[in-house]
């Protein structure tokens, strides 16, 4: 059978068959990667000031009631999401690990890089620019199988239990949780409507590109990604 015709697959497997999956040094490189341009992401939506995402709304929200950065809000929240993995059964990995501890850094880092812009067509072109690049580093860290990061993991822990699209599932999660940013005290504006609607389709786009095929069973592939 011609592997190379299957549509790409997320896999559900253990740390140890995630590193001996192939293909580690190119996994690794886009694991690292995707989490830098994430946090770039992330500087871009709310230095823009036209509405963080639904999640960042969250963290801005927690971080008006304790003394930290907001960097340090994204990795205590992290710790609060893998607990939801429990019930899905859901493989933490080595990617778990570098997203949980070093998203909410590398959020940090660019937001102190990054100047908020004096023109609106500007702040309009931080938030296209956010909304996509939140969508190939998403595509390109999971697509890495390496584990997902704490939200992404409970993305595609999700998918695979309810059989909902990839699309689907994220748009309902980012919903979800604006709602309890929005209840905290988060700032919500019309780039928070956009990326809560738009970047589930265009991370699904990209995930039909960016996932690594594994060597690895067909029968331990869990989820296509069409």
């Amino acid at each position: 059978m011609n592997t190379q015709a299957r549509p790409p697959v997320l896999a559900n497997l253990g740390p140890l068959a995630q590193l001996r999956a192939g293909r580690l040094p190119e996994r690794l490189l886009r694991l690292v990667t995707g989490l830098w341009l994430y946090g770039v992401a992330i500087a871009l939506m709310i230095e823009g000031a036209l509405g963080a995402s639904p999640w960042d709304v969250f963290h801005l929200g927690v971080s008006r009631h304790l003394p930290v950065s907001f960097g340090t809000v994204m990795v205590l929240a992290a710790f609060g999401v893998l607990l939801a993995w429990i019930p899905l059964r859901q493989m933490p990995g080595l990617g778990t690990v570098a997203n949980t501890l070093l998203l909410g850094p590398f959020a940090d880092l660019n937001l102190a890089l990054l100047a908020t812009p004096d023109t609106l067509p500007l702040r309009c072109l931080y938030l296209i620019g956010g909304v996509a690049t939140c969508a190939f580093a998403t595509a390109l860290y999971v697509g890495a199988q390496l584990g997902p990061g704490p939200r992404d993991g409970l993305m595609t822990g999700l998918a695979r239990r309810t059989g909902w699209s990839i699309r689907r599932v994220r748009t309902a999660i980012e919903v979800s949780v604006l709602a309890v940013g929005v209840l905290l005290g988060g700032t919500v504006g019309v780039g928070t409507i956009v990326f809560a609607l738009g970047v589930g389709p265009v991370t699904q786009f990209f995930l039909r590109y960016l996932v690594v095929r594994l060597d690895a069973p067909v029968g331990e592939l869990s989820r296509d990604v069409r």
